[in-house]
């Protein structure tokens, strides 16, 4: 029976350390959320400069198409531009 009188104290002498371990983690989450949005406006950002950039290289080639892919290109950062924005709300909802 001591043992386990033994076993019991030596938990319950543990338990402010993991509240420390809850407090740390707590205090870390809004790097992570930083980070997490950083790196959803940096994929949004590489993107949207691959969308433009193809875009020009088509209209460089096909200059008669210019009107059909600029409005294709729009839609495409449209889409891009929604991920970032999802990222963002992200942050605030996590």
């Amino acid at each position: 029976m001591t043992d386990l009188a033994t076993i019991a104290q030596a938990l319950t002498s543990s338990l402010p350390a993991v509240d420390t371990v809850v407090q740390t983690v707590a205090d870390f989450k809004p790097i992570g959320k930083g980070i997490a949005y950083g790196a959803a406006a940096a994929g949004s950002g590489v993107g949207i400069g691959l969308v433009v950039a193809a875009t020009l290289s088509g209209i460089a080639r096909q200059p008669e198409q210019a009107g059909a892919l600029r409005g294709l290109m729009f839609l495409g950062i449209g889409f891009i531009e929604a991920l970032a924005l999802i990222g963002f709300v992200l942050v605030f909802i996590l």
